[in-house]
C-alpha cells in the first residue's frame, strides 16, 4: 500500500471529521468518491477509529441529540441513521436510553407550525397529519396530537 496515499485519506479524513463527526460508512463513501482506493480507505478508517477521531458511537449521540433539537421524530431519526449506515445495534441503545416525549415534541411542532386547537376538517387533520408524519413521528404519536382526546387542544 502508498503511504503518501495513505497519509492523504487520513489527513482528508480528519479534515472531514474536524468540519462534524461523520458515521464510518458516511466518511468511507467521501473518502471513496475523493478518489481512494477501497485499500486505503480501510487503512485510514481503522487508523481513524484508532486515534479515536472516528466513532459510529459519538456520531449516533451527536445526530440524535441535534435532530431531538430540531423536532424530529424517532421515525425520521432512525431512517436517517439507516441511510448513513449505521448499525441499528449501535444506534438502538442510544434510542432505548432517551429521556424524550415524542408526543409533546409532536404537539410542539404541530403548534409551531399550525397553531393551537384541533384541525377544523378531515383535509386539514390530514394536512397536519402528513407535515408531522414528514417529521418522522408514529401515526399512535400523530393521533394522539390531533385527536379529540388530546386534553391540551
Amino acid at each position: 500500500m502508498d503511504q503518501e496515499a495513505l497519509d492523504s485519506a487520513l489527513e482528508t479524513g480528519t479534515r472531514l471529521l474536524a468540519r462534524r463527526e461523520h458515521a464510518s460508512q458516511e466518511l468511507r463513501l467521501k473518502l471513496l468518491q475523493r478518489g481512494f482506493g477501497p485499500e486505503v480507505v480501510e487503512a485510514a478508517l481503522q487508523e481513524l477509529v484508532r486515534r479515536n477521531h472516528l466513532s459510529d458511537e459519538r456520531f449516533v449521540e451527536v445526530y440524535i441529540s441535534h435532530r431531538c433539537e430540531q423536532g424530529y421524530g424517532p421515525v425520521r431519526i432512525v431512517a436517517d441513521l439507516q441511510a448513513r449506515g449505521v448499525d441499528e445495534q449501535v444506534y438502538r441503545p442510544f434510542l432505548n436510553e432517551l429521556q424524550v416525549d415524542w408526543t409533546a415534541m409532536a404537539r410542539e411542532q404541530k403548534r409551531r407550525r399550525f397553531g393551537a386547537g384541533r384541525p377544523g376538517d378531515r383535509r386539514e387533520w390530514g394536512r397536519q397529519g402528513r407535515f408531522l408524519a414528514s417529521r418522522g413521528f408514529t401515526a399512535e404519536q400523530v393521533r394522539q396530537v390531533l385527536g379529540e382526546d388530546d386534553p391540551e387542544l
